[in-house]
């Protein structure tokens, strides 16, 4: 049909159109000649059975911005966020106060004064903030016990996991996820080209150890990511059981978004001993500033710089990491607030058992997983107390058909949830 010539001052190449593909190659022909630097491409038409109006009209038809987007992202499902108050106030037609948020695991107090006092008196908001996030990490290496050499700090948990992904995988390459878990993983496997292997959970929610070792023996995935407590049942991970898949020839991504609910220690130290292992945390449960996304995460000394340099350079907000600093500097508060939302998991867990229709999980997170018994439907129950002010979490996954999540809250709000759970009976 014709020929694509790119002329420099040093050489000619000829391309055919069918080389680069239909869509770029009537791209071209519609601006026949453009400059770029100093190269040129032109267009030449060549003789065809094809006249070359019918051949333009073809192409501009075919030509659409969906054409430029990366096959495997045309297919994707966009990831299902949890709506926020002033979105909820609309569909609900109720006041933000008037809404009883128990669906996406936010802290219900909020974060320390410390926090409006330091966002209050932001000096350089409209300077670009430090692309180390050094006072940060500095904070996080006292609080943690160790080095800020080993800590990076991320717009949120979410951004990191996405960074480890584009780092460490190829298109074509392979995770393990356990399901039923926190659906990040899958989503941003499906970003970045990747597959997903899918190790199902045992019926306690418990890893399946076994499956695990055999997965990564005949796939050769690349990583697994996992998460303790797991998010959607409050089960956690053993060291026994981490030190067996960690002798696996696969990196171990420890998600630890709501470790400070569960008694047990962080992993983080053990990024010094384990080469294969990632240790992510978050300030959005802890500290109650998921709104303003501060996540970090520990890495091994020989992994961790090739993460600095693929990062991007802004991605930690002045607001975000003078909040997470302000956050620090009230450790009393912290503890206060997760001592309350544990003491309120137990009340909650106690209450929910005596719901006839429901079934609830031990938990060590700030959120409980209920099977939906008697035959009642699950997502007409939370569609039920959305109309009454009360917002749980419903799954539309296989895994957990039949499931709803109830996060944590302030005694009233259990209270609440209680009222309009024995309105059912």
């Amino acid at each position: 049909m014709g020929l694509v010539d790119f002329h420099s001052t040093s050489s000619v190449c000829m391309i055919k159109s069918s080389d680069i593909g239909l869509g770029y190659a009537s791209f071209l022909y519609r601006h026949h000649c453009f400059s770029f630097r100093r190269y040129q491409w032109r267009i030449s038409p060549m003789a065809s059975a094809l006249p070359a109006n019918n051949f333009q009209e073809q192409v501009q038809q075919c030509l659409t911005g969906a054409s430029f987007i990366r096959p495997h992202l045309r297919k994707l499902s966009p990831y299902q966020p949890i709506l926020p108050f002033e979105v909820l106030s609309t569909h609900l037609g109720r006041k933000p106060e008037d809404i009883i948020k128990l669906d996406a695991n936010e802290n219900p107090y909020g974060p320390p004064p410390e926090v409006f006092e330091a966002l209050g008196s932001m000096k350089f908001p409209y300077i670009y903030p430090d692309p180390e996030s050094r006072r940060l990490r500095a904070a996080l290496a006292q609080d943690s016990s160790l080095g800020s050499e080993y800590i990076l700090a991320g717009c949120g948990a979410d951004e990191l996991i996405d960074l480890i992904m584009r780092c460490v995988l190829e298109p074509g390459d392979k995770i393990v996820d356990c399901p039923p878990t926190f659906t990040m993983y899958e989503f941003d496997a499906a970003v970045n080209g990747a597959l997903v292997i899918k190790v199902p959970r045992k019926p306690d929610f418990s890893l399946n150890v076994e499956l695990i070792a055999e997965a990564v023996e005949q796939e050769k995935p690349k990583c697994i990511f996992l998460t303790s407590p797991n998010n959607p049942d409050g089960s956690i991970i053993s060291d026994e059981v981490l030190l067996k898949i960690l002798d696996l020839p696969i990196l171990v991504v420890l998600d630890e978004a709501y470790i400070e609910f569960s008694g047990i220690e962080s992993r983080m130290q053990w990024v010094k001993k384990h080469e294969n292992i990632i240790v992510l945390r978050t300030f959005s449960k802890r500290a109650g500033l998921a709104g303003l996304r501060v996540g970090y995460g520990a890495f091994p000394l020989s992994l961790i710089e090739y993460l600095w340099r693929a990062k991007q350079p802004y991605n930690v907000s002045v607001a975000a990491e003078v909040s997470a600093c302000a956050a620090l500097m009230n450790p009393a508060y912290l503890e206060k607030v997760k001592a309350a939302l544990v003491q309120e998991r137990e009340r909650l867990f106690s209450l929910l058992k005596e719901v006839p229709f429901l079934k609830p999980y031990p938990s060590c997170s700030n959120f409980i997983l209920c099977e939906v018994l008697s035959g009642m439907d699950a997502k007409k129950l939370k569609e039920d107390l959305a109309k009454m002010g009360v917002m749980i979490r419903h799954y539309n996954k296989k895994e957990l058909k039949g499931y709803v999540r109830v996060s944590v809250g302030k005694p009233e709000h259990t209270d609440a949830l209680m009222e309009c759970l024995n309105s059912f009976r």
